[in-house]
């Protein structure tokens, strides 16, 4: 169901979302998606990520993505003197909030899903910059970039996370990033909601980051909720190629790494959100005894 419109609100512009859901059943839990940035001028947006979109639905899930207002897709593209360019950080998670505040409103425009998604089950999957927002909401301290302050801005509607290649914590950012971006500033020491954490071992850009690839791992080791952490061996920033299928861009195109992205991300969705369902217990056990070369999983 594409597009879905959301009135404009405090962000200026309507919101479009786009609703991805099994055809048929009943009470299906919700994941969002929250995009990343990137070259590309439509992927990073509601059209964007298909090969998690696609690997979720067909599994139970509908997912909800909103094209943020750092997208360069749906006419935006907007003005570098507009408050809070580029990265529109406070917008994002405002995104969401929205979201979950019409969910109604939603089901309205997709009348083939109304009354069949269940918005007390609701999870959230970042990558990327998108990470940041996702941790955020998950209960991490952000950045106002206004001010400077650390704000709380926990959404207790969601109930679990996954983040794939986020952002980890401002000491790690390189000096350029850090002037640019200081609302990606995060404390995760207050993330106390069910987190997996997924990253590659060979993604450090030092244009970004000053800590080589363990600081997208921060996240993991710094919050309380945090619970997994899935280590992709030879993985850059796009895990396989989450972003897209045949993404000119990626830096990371691998058919089986992208499969393991997506079957950790599922499998811990699908337990967090359902009470006893052994999905997460059987995928770790099969990476562990069979996929040695593909994954290495912490817990904790």
């Amino acid at each position: 169901m594409d597009p879905i419109t959301l009135p404009a609100l405090d962000r200026g512009l309507p919101l479009k979302l786009r609703v991805t859901a099994p055809a048929t059943g009943t009470e299906l839990p919700i994941v969002l998606i929250s995009h990343g940035g990137g070259a590309s001028r439509y992927i990073p947006s509601r059209i964007g990520y298909q090969p998690l979109v696609d690997f979720y639905a067909a599994r139970g899930f509908a997912v909800v993505q909103p094209t943020h207002l750092s997208s360069r897709s749906d006419g935006l593209g907007l003005r570098q003197d507009l408050p809070g360019w580029s990265l529109f950080w406070r917008s994002r998670i405002d995104d969401f909030k929205q979201i979950l505040d019409q969910s109604e409103a939603i089901e309205v425009q997709a009348p083939i899903v109304a009354g069949r998604l269940d918005w007390s089950r609701v999870a959230i999957v970042g990558h990327s910059a998108g990470g940041n927002t996702a941790s955020i909401l998950l209960g991490a301290r952000g950045t106002d970039p206004a001010t400077g302050e650390e704000i709380d801005l926990r959404e207790p509607r969601i109930s679990a996370g996954v983040l794939l290649a986020s952002t980890g914590t401002a000491e790690g950012l390189s000096a350029p990033i850090r002037q640019r971006f200081p609302e990606l500033a995060a404390d995760f020491s207050h993330m106390t909601t069910r987190t997996l954490v997924v990253y590659g071992d060979q993604d450090g850009d030092p244009r970004e980051t000053t800590r080589g690839a363990s600081w997208h791992a921060e996240p993991y080791h710094l919050s309380p909720g945090a619970d997994a952490l899935v280590t992709l061996p030879g993985a850059k920033h796009f895990l396989g190629g989450v972003m897209g299928y045949d993404l000119a861009e990626s830096d990371d195109d691998d058919p089986d790494r992208l499969a393991v992205t997506q079957a950790v991300s599922w499998a811990y969705l699908r337990s967090a959100l359902n009470d006893g369902d052994p999905a997460w217990a059987k995928v770790t056990a099969a990476l562990t005894d069979h996929g040695g070369t593909l994954a290495n999983i912490e817990t904790k």
